[in-house]
Parts: C-alpha cells; structure tokens; sequence
C-alpha cells in the first residue's frame, strides 16, 4: 500500500527563473500548493509572481508561520551554490520544514536516500544504492549510477553522466551533458563544465572545462549550395 501524502502549503523562497519553474513543477506534479513567495527585502522589486504574493524573508515566518507552511528555496547555483546554501540554512533556523520536488517521471531502482530541499526533475534516472544529500538540484534527463554520493548543495546539469561509485563533493556544480567515469572523487567545491569528461579524481575547488568548438571561418549564408532544397 502506497503512504498517503498530505496536501501542505509551501511557501517559495526565490523571485527569479528557478521560483518560477519551481512554482509549477510543484503545482503540476507534486502534493504541494504553493501559496507565496518570498526574498530579502532588498531584493524585492514586485509585490506578487505567478499571481501570488512575495513577502519579505525578514517577515515571512510572521505571515506564513512555519508551524502551518513548508519552504522550498529555489534558487540558482551562484557562488558555486553558496547563496543557496546560505538560504537554506537561515530557513531551518527560522523553523521551515524544507520539502523536496522529484519529478513523476523520475526512475529510481533499489535503496536510495535523497535529503530534503531536492529538486529532482525531468526523467532523471537514479540507480540502486545512491544517496543524495540535502539541497541537491539534478537537472532533466541525468543519470546517476548505483552506490554514487552526492554531497550536499550541489547542482548537476541536464544530461549528466555518473556513473557507478562516483563521489561529488558538497557545493559543486556539475555541468550540462558532462560524463564522470566510475570510481571518480569529484572534490567539494569544484566546477565541472559544460560537455567535461572527467576520467580522474579532482582537486578541491577545480574547475575542468571542455574545449570550446571554434567558430568556421565562414558565415551560414554560403552553406545553402550543401544543404540543397527543401522538399515540401
């Protein structure tokens, strides 16, 4: 039988494109209803988003108690996932419950253990035995291969390979269509590219980039004589 999930109110930490994106993931696929957002009041240039009210984070227990609301910081990976991590910690010392977003069309195989404040998306595939610290972004469409650590405030990139036995360090970013071979240690607080294959551990905050692809010599106009035309 499967647990039964109670419907809770959960309150947005975030006013940019990762608060948007999360305040319709968890309205479309998930038991959560989002009903404001929140942020320092420094940064607060509009008084509602998504039709929904945005409260200063200096006030927000005051407004939406955390005895009767839940929070979700959505935020970015700046400062190599820093300032999120920082707006996590100031949210469980006001008292939040953090919850966690993972995607209905997430695979997941086995034993895994995911930390709270998660945000799982888009037919990510997890395999047996991963555990996956607190605070964790995993873009669409990633795989994270069996008996892999994730540590905690990472963020990893659609379309990321990791394989088995790999270990990510906490505040890392892992980026998009990048491959980590099995065994890997990915130390804290390193930034792997874009498209990087990672076939050795790294240091502590090291940043590993793939070559970029040049631009041709030439403009896209003179390339019509290859393609030929198109057939309706």
């Amino acid at each position: 039988m499967n647990p039964i999930v109670l419907h809770k109110k959960v309150v947005v930490y975030g006013v940019g494109d990762q608060a948007r994106i999360a305040q319709v993931f968890l309205t479309q696929d998930s038991p959560y209803e989002v009903v404001a957002f929140t942020v320092e009041e420094g940064c607060l240039s509009d008084e509602t988003l998504g039709g929904l009210q945005v409260v200063p984070f200096e006030r927000v227990e005051s407004l939406y108690p955390p005895s009767e609301f839940a929070m979700f910081v959505a935020i970015g990976y700046g400062r190599v996932n820093r300032i999120r991590s920082g707006i996590y910690d100031a949210a469980k010392q006001k008292g939040y419950e953090l919850v966690s977003y993972l995607s209905s069309s997430l695979v997941r195989w086995g034993p895994i253990e995911i930390g709270d404040n998660a945000f799982i998306v888009d037919d990510t595939v997890i395999h047996p035995f991963v555990t996956i610290g607190n605070d964790v972004c995993v873009s669409g469409r990633s795989l994270i291969g069996h008996d892999s650590v994730i540590g905690d405030h990472c963020f990893i990139g659609p379309n990321a390979v990791i394989a088995g036995r790999v270990k990510i360090g906490s505040h890392s970013f892992v980026g998009a269509n990048s491959t980590i071979r099995n065994g890997v240690t990915i130390a804290p607080d390193c930034v792997i590219g874009a498209g990087a294959i990672i076939l050795e551990d790294t240091r502590e905050c090291g940043v590993y980039l793939a070559p970029e692809t040049p631009a041709a010599s030439i403009t896209s106009d003179l390339l019509s004589p290859f393609f030929g035309a198109t057939r309706r």
